[in-house]
C-alpha cells in the first residue's frame, strides 16, 4: 500500500543548494516516488537566530514505507550527506523532517507526526500553501493557509531567485 508523505528539505551550510538537490534524489532512490515538490525558499534562521539563512523546500512522496521507517530511511540520507547533530536549532547540512503522512496522527519517543512545529514556522507553512493549500492539519483541523494567516512567526521567508545570488 502507498502512503503520502510530506517533507521538508532545508539546509544552511556548505552548499544548500546541492544537498537538497542529493537528499531529493537519495529520497526518491530509497524511499519512493516524488509527486510534487515546492519552489525553493531562503529562509531566516528560526530558533536559532545568530547562523545563515536556510533553504527550504517541500517535497511530497509516495512510499510504501511506515513512518519509522521511513523516518530511519531520512535519517540515513542526513548522515550519508554529513550532517552531524551538534545543537538543537543549529546550523545543518541537511534537515529532512516528516510533516504529514497520510492524515495518521503519530506519536512515540522518535517521531511525532505531523511535525508539531507546522502551525508556527513560516518557512514551513509558506511552502506547504504553495503545493497543498487546502491540506488540512489531522490535529488542528486547519488548513495550511488558514494556519499562514494566522502565524504569529514573522520570520522572513523569499522564494529563492538564483539571479540574486550570481
Amino acid at each position: 500500500m502507498l502512503h503520502q508523505a510530506v517533507i521538508l528539505l532545508g539546509s544552511n551550510e556548505g552548499d544548500s543548494l546541492q544537498y537538497l538537490n542529493y537528499a531529493e534524489s537519495e529520497i526518491e532512490k530509497s524511499t519512493g516516488s516524488i509527486t510534487m515538490t515546492s519552489s525553493i525558499y531562503r529562509t531566516e534562521a528560526w530558533g536559532k537566530k545568530d547562523q545563515s539563512d536556510f533553504f527550504n523546500k517541500i517535497i511530497i512522496i509516495n512510499t510504501d514505507q511506515n513512518p519509522i521507517s521511513l523516518l530511519q530511511s531520512l535519517l540515513a540520507i542526513e548522515e550519508s550527506a554529513g550532517r552531524v547533530r551538534v545543537e538543537k536549532w543549529g546550523p545543518r547540512i541537511l534537515d529532512i523532517d516528516i510533516l504529514y503522512f497520510d492524515d495518521i496522527v503519530y506519536k512515540d519517543d522518535q517521531l511525532l507526526i505531523p511535525h508539531s512545529g507546522i502551525s508556527n514556522r513560516r518557512f514551513t507553512l509558506i511552502p506547504l500553501c504553495e503545493v497543498i493549500p487546502d491540506h488540512i492539519h489531522p490535529v488542528t483541523g486547519k488548513s495550511n493557509r488558514w494556519m499562514l494567516d494566522h502565524c504569529l512567526d514573522t520570520g522572513q521567508v523569499h522564494l529563492y531567485n538564483p539571479l540574486q545570488y550570481e
